[in-house]
């Protein structure tokens, strides 16, 4: 099986880079083609890739989502069948409208046997509100069809733009995951997690919630058929997962990845737990696993204080204000530079550093859940 990676973005976006970064720190050992196509004379950054030891099919004679739509089908089906690589990534021309290379890529599929697997666009966060505005729809549907949206410049944009520019992807395709880390922070193999749809906090915790749920029945001697619930969890798992929902992604099911491998933990100072409100627990302890659990998930680039998660996570655990909270757990940018990691179940909650993530993500777990008013608790509404 042959994965095929899309890497699009506007002229001046920064694909050639990211794919580079990828092949350095993702893809090694990977049997891979790089499909460019330039719009225009000479693909100018196959030289800067050929380096890389990489089989380069240049298409210069237009664009896929143009005239050379029925070639791309037939030059995509030689590079199968002549190199049977691991993965193909294709960089399409700037202009070019992503939904048209994914149609002539889903053709190859029925021939085939490879799977279209990431829609990455990469956008310039600093450029991209001007952008939006003055190319319209080849610039929005870039972003309407990406499964994961990667921005660049992040380091040199202010807080306040970086959030708009997050807050206008948003609008525009509620689904993507969206990078909004520096690159230099991150690595390449975190990227890809993301890309595959393997590092999915509310597919975890909603997993985990179920799963929790389902222990608790079994101790209370609820007799209730246990395949029927395996069915419903993953029924709810697609139905509220907000971020990776994609009609074509048969990776969902990989969420058994578990991020925090590649964390370095350092306790932090003040562990924050407060254990001493058991009755919260009692509260809790009679969910059915066939209860509908909701989620609310929201990925920000908010920087946030360790006083104020503790705050939030504080009143979640005390107050029934917000819902019946079951969970909540993130990541987010301290204003300070560093991450904080968060974690609570009803009673307790517990703060530690973490190692940057591709983006601040936060991630409340429940029934009957307040989700406007859960924004505004944690002050991003």
């Amino acid at each position: 099986m042959t994965k095929i990676d899309i890497i699009s973005g506007f002229l001046g976006a920064g694909k050639t880079t990211f794919i580079k970064k990828m092949i350095e720190e993702a893809f090694v050992g990977e049997k891979l083609v790089l499909i460019e196509n330039e719009f225009g004379e000479v693909g100018i950054d196959g030289g800067f890739l050929k380096d890389s030891g990489i089989e380069i099919t240049e298409m210069n004679s237009g664009c896929i989502c143009c005239s050379l739509v029925g070639d791309f089908g037939k030059n995509l089906n030689e590079v199968i069948t002549k190199f049977h690589p691991d993965r193909i990534l294709i960089e399409p021309s700037g202009v070019g409208k992503l939904s048209d290379v994914m149609k002539s890529v889903i053709d190859v599929e029925k021939e085939q046997d490879v799977k279209l697997n990431a829609l990455v666009t990469v956008v310039n966060a600093k450029k991209a509100s001007k952008q939006m505005k003055a190319f319209g729809e080849f610039f929005n549907n870039q972003i309407e069809f990406a499964t994961t949206i990667v921005l660049s410049r992040t380091q040199s944009t202010t807080p306040e733009q970086l959030e708009l520019c997050v807050k206008q992807m948003q609008e525009l395709n509620g689904k993507a995951a969206i990078i909004t880390t520096p690159w230099d922070a991150i690595k390449g193999e975190q990227i890809l997690k993301v890309m595959e749809g393997q590092d999915s906090l509310e597919m975890k915790l909603l997993a985990e919630a179920h799963h929790k749920a389902e222990e608790e029945e079994h101790e209370h001697h609820h007799d209730h058929d246990h395949e029927e619930h395996e069915h419903d969890h993953d029924h709810e798992e697609h139905e509220h997962h907000h971020h990776h929902d994609h009609d074509h992604e048969e990776h969902e099911h990989h969420h058994d990845h578990d991020h925090e491998e590649h964390e370095h933990h350092h306790e932090h100072g003040e562990n924050c737990t407060c254990g001493c409100h058991d009755h919260d627990h009692e509260h809790h302890h009679h969910h059915h696993a066939d209860e509908v659990f909701t989620s609310w998930g929201k990925e920000t680039p908010h920087k946030f204080t360790c006083e104020k998660i503790e705050e939030v996570l504080k009143t979640l655990s005390e107050s029934e204000e917000y819902g019946m909270i079951l969970r909540a757990k993130g990541m987010v940018e301290d204003v300070n530079g560093s991450w904080i990691y968060f974690d609570m179940v009803p009673g307790e909650y517990e703060l530690r550093d973490g190692e940057p993530d591709y983006t601040g993500r936060l991630c409340v777990i429940g029934s009957k859940i307040d989700e406007h008013k859960i924004e505004e608790l944690f002050g991003i509404a």
